[in-house]
């Protein structure tokens, strides 16, 4: 309660500078409300030959098309009959698009490869892709993990975002717009029932509270299955789904030119999860003793299965996921005649609960691994921007964040630890007893806050009927602090020195702290060339800037077994981005199909990497001087003709690391003595270099039944790419291919049933691959889904 209050507090502060600046009278006459196209007709304004999307991707209301940059934009109505709920699921339909995640805190968006690097996650690191709700930033990637809910429309912006989607968009920025407020009664339930339990139900109610004056919105939906991964011996199933969400919605007009739109919600998940099952083993470079057979022989142990699409683990300790997000926002906006007004304040908060048994087996080597994080954040915007089509429209702005964030670590080893990490002997020769690192335990708190502010300006000049450039500036600066200190305790007592060294080198007390401070100028330059309405030709430059970073989750130690201080600060990240494109419509609109030629160069990129020492997999933050992604992309999109419709995306990515000369080594060359590896010209992680979705359905009339059959086919396709910064062999994620099939029946009435079947050819692939702790050569992971079917039956009133 006392954050709600704060929060509410912080928008009512807002309010009360924006009201008279605005000029705020009481409305003496009815108004007429004006809703935003993008609103209507879930996100799309339907001609007679094709769809049109409406986007804000430059910050006011524009058709996709005429819009040119490189994006792909999904309306609610595309969500809804895929069965879309997440951003995961969306990321299927965006092939330069690529969701990871091993839990809601592990979770990474890359766009044309880059964004973030594979790996474990540390606090310290910001996204490269910007994550927008109704123009809300959030910071942690935690929050592409809930179910998406009453969504009007996904927008996935390609390439840096330098201006108007200033905050650490690097990569690209995927934002999210919600359905507004109706003065109209609305109200919509959806029900679905599906293999392994699953169970979602959704609805919305919307209408008038004060005609023409205040409306509001109110949505809420479950989603449960059970999980696919059995533990033994206690058959349970893991890795489920229990997510629950709740958004609520004001829309006041004050008068015909002042609207206020005040927006809560609240998101859990609460899920059985997250563990991974033995995937493979492969041959390192140490002693013969030192890798996973004979170890695993001497502790005669044996995984449940060697098969990972059997999906049976056996952890052997508690594991939990629990995530909460939630916040407030206020977005005002005011017509001032040829300009508008918009003031967007927020506050957000994100609680991490986690739980997991972090070597993923029933050894009893790390006996936990638990990250939980509290942080909250707040932000405010205030843009001016001209209306209409102008030969000169303008936004500018400023905009301001704070975050504070706390986490706390607690990472204790276990009986089997002594030996699976350093053996029956250190190197002087003095024998280690097999419980020396029994119990063994670190507790560690870090504290962090994010102070950033920026003024930003977009111009966009029609210099002839065909010709426009348009070139945006932004001035960031951001001061960054964190305190960090980590203790240890526990294990065998003991005087003898070689046998205490043992013990530091796992894991030793280390305290710092950090302050520093960014700022840069970023921006781009566009200029386009539209012969004829149905043809825009365009090339683009954008500078891209990703505030340094700070390791929070303690640092690798160096030659002498201290830990490396010089690796507390990351620098920034910068990127130089090219660009040349075409969209374009044929064949009266039907057809349409475009192209965009990339190449994004980033200095200093930013990257999660993991030591090689001993003990526990230690990820931590490294500048890697320079990484290339270049490419091309096609789009093509065939509008229904006698009731067919289609779609086709594909695109080809080359990501390299251009210069990684002091990289950690990949599973199959670390040995005794192993520190570092040239991963030069390697490629980067988390990118295939060929990615393709496609689709088609079709559609004919039930005129005695008074509505529309239909069925459809969706499908995915992804190339091989590393599942780690290291690009280890055996941590290559093999290709995939993907089909959904849909079928159903619209009526006239409102009402709509359909049968969806994923993963409908049972495919077996994985979407993560781990080491375990030790170097041992065994690495475990995540099987994808196997095939599901699921019954949905909605109502729209």
């Amino acid at each position: 309660m006392r954050k709600l209050a704060v929060s509410t507090s912080i928008l009512a502060f807002n309010f009360a500078l924006f009201v008279p600046i605005c000029g705020f009278a009481a409305p003496q006459s009815t108004p007429t409300l004006t809703v935003n196209i993008e609103q209507k007709g879930r996100g799309i304004e339907a001609t007679s030959n094709s769809e049109v999307i409406i986007v804000s991707a430059r910050r006011r209301d524009e058709t996709a098309q005429s819009v040119p940059i490189a994006l792909t934009a999904i309306g609610s109505e595309a969500l809804s009959k895929r069965g879309a709920f997440s951003i995961q699921a969306v990321s299927t339909q965006v092939p330069t698009l690529q969701y990871t995640s091993s839990n809601p805190r592990n979770t990474a968006l890359n766009i044309r490869g880059l964004g973030v690097s594979f790996g474990l996650a540390n606090d310290g690191l910001e996204q490269g892709v910007g994550f927008y709700v109704d123009q809300v930033y959030n910071s942690r990637p935690a929050a592409s993990a809930f179910d998406l809910l009453d969504i009007a429309r996904v927008e996935i912006l390609r390439g840096p975002q330098g201006t108007l989607f200033g905050k650490n968009t690097t990569a690209g920025a995927v934002s999210i717009t919600t359905k507004l407020p109706s003065f109209d009664h609305e109200a919509e339930i959806e029900v679905s029932g599906g293999s392994a339990g699953f169970v979602q139900a959704k609805g919305v109610v919307s209408g008038p509270i004060l005609k023409d004056h205040l409306a509001f919105r109110i949505a809420a939906g479950i989603t449960q299955r059970e999980g696919f991964i059995r533990l033994v011996p206690s058959n349970r199933l893991v890795n489920d789904l229990d997510n629950q969400a709740i958004r609520g919605q004001l829309l006041w007009v004050l008068e015909p030119s002042l609207k206020l739109r005040l927006v809560g919600d609240y998101n859990l998940s609460d899920a059985d999860c997250c563990t991974q099952v033995y995937a493979g083993y492969g041959p390192t470079l140490r002693s013969a003793g030192r890798q996973f057979p004979a170890l695993a022989s001497a502790l005669n142990y044996a995984p449940p299965s060697l098969n990972p699409y059997d999906r049976i683990a056996d952890a052997n300790a508690p594991i939990a996921a629990r995530s909460e997000l939630s916040g407030v926002s206020l977005i005002a906006d005011k017509d001032l005649g040829g300009t508008a007004l918009t003031l967007i304040s927020a506050w957000r908060s994100w609680d991490w609960r986690p739980a997991n048994d972090r070597d993923y087996t029933s050894l009893d080597i790390l006996r936990q691994s638990a990250n939980p994080v509290q942080q909250e954040q707040i932000t405010h915007e205030l843009r001016l921007a001209s209306k209409g089509v102008q030969r000169l429209n303008y936004t500018i702005g400023l905009f301001a964040f704070r975050q504070k964030l706390k986490g706390q670590n607690v990472t204790e080893w276990g009986r089997d630890a002594s030996f699976w990490l350093l053996g029956t002997a250190t190197s002087n020769g003095t024998p280690i007893r097999s419980n020396l690192l029994d119990g063994y335990i670190t507790r560690s708190n870090a504290v962090s806050t994010i102070d950033s502010r920026a003024a930003f300006a977009q111009v966009i000049w029609r210099a002839s009927e065909t010709i426009t450039l348009t070139t945006g500036l932004r001035y960031t600066d951001e001061i960054k602090k964190a305190d960090y200190a980590a203790q240890v305790e526990g294990g065998l007592a003991t005087p003898n020195n070689a046998l205490i060294n043992a013990k530091l080198s796992i894991f030793r007390p280390q305290a710092y702290r950090v302050r520093f401070g960014d700022d840069a100028w970023t921006g781009d330059i566009n200029l386009s060339w539209q012969p004829i309405s149905s043809i825009n030709l365009y090339v683009n430059y954008a500078k891209g800037f990703k505030s340094g970073g700070i390791n929070l989750a303690g640092l690798p130690f160096n030659a002498t077994n201290n830990p490396a201080l010089d690796r507390a600060i990351i620098s920034p990240e910068e990127t130089q981005a090219y660009e040349l494109g075409l969209k374009s419509q044929w064949f009266e609109r039907r057809l349409t199909a475009n192209v965009a030629l990339f190449k994004s160069d980033v200095q200093d990129f930013q990257a999660n990497v993991v030591d090689t020492g001993p003990g526990a997999l230690r990820g931590y933050l490294a500048n890697i001087e320079a990484v290339r992604s270049q490419g091309v992309e096609l789009d093509l999109t065939l509008a229904p003709i006698q009731g067919l419709s289609a779609y086709l995306r594909t695109a080809f990515t080359d990501a390299t690391y251009r210069s990684f000369k002091n990289a950690p080594c990949p599973l199959e060359l670390i040995g005794n003595t192993t520190s570092s590896c040239d991963l030069s010209g390697k490629e980067l992680p988390g990118t295939s270099p060929v990615a393709l979705s496609l689709g088609a359905e079709y559609r004919w009339a039930a005129k005695a039944q008074k509505g529309e059959y239909y069925i459809g086919v969706d499908g995915t396709s992804r190339s091989s790419f590393f599942a780690d910064a290291s690009d280890s062999a055996y941590l290559k994620i093999r290709s995939y291919d993907l089909f959904n099939l849909r079928a159903g029946f619209t009526a006239e009435a409102g009402w709509e049933v359909f049968v969806l079947v994923r993963n409908v050819t049972d495919h077996d692939y994985m979407t993560l691959l781990t080491p375990q702790s030790g170097n041992s050569g065994f690495f475990s992971g995540v099987p994808g889904d196997p095939r599901t079917t699921q019954l949905t039956l909605r109502y729209h009133y």
